[in-house]
């Protein structure tokens, strides 16, 4: 669920740069009222891509440290079994590096 949410929110982050930069071009072209006209819908445009990039980058931090929290209760919970989790997830990379 968080991966579609951060896939479409990138998908969206991307629209408003390239709608944003086409509206600067235009303005280019354009001129006088006009031209900053289209600049300023190209800025409030920018102005939302940075905001939801900020809340992706908060949500982000947020799913990150539950992650984290969970982990260490487990590893609290659990010890022997996270120590051979640990211990069969080094073995095997291990293996995988001494194969090169």
């Amino acid at each position: 669920m968080f991966e579609s949410k951060t896939t479409t929110a990138d998908n969206e982050l991307k629209a408003l740069v390239r709608d944003a930069q086409a509206l600067f071009d235009e303005a280019t072209a354009a001129g006088g009222a006009k031209a900053e006209e289209l600049r300023a819908q190209g800025m409030k445009m920018l102005d939302h891509a940075i905001a939801a990039a900020h809340d992706l980058q908060e949500a982000a931090i947020r799913k990150g440290r539950k992650i984290a929290h969970d982990t260490d209760e487990y590893v609290h919970d659990n010890p022997w079994r996270a120590i051979g989790i640990a211990g069969v997830a080094g073995l095997l990379i291990g293996m995988l590096v001494a194969k090169r």
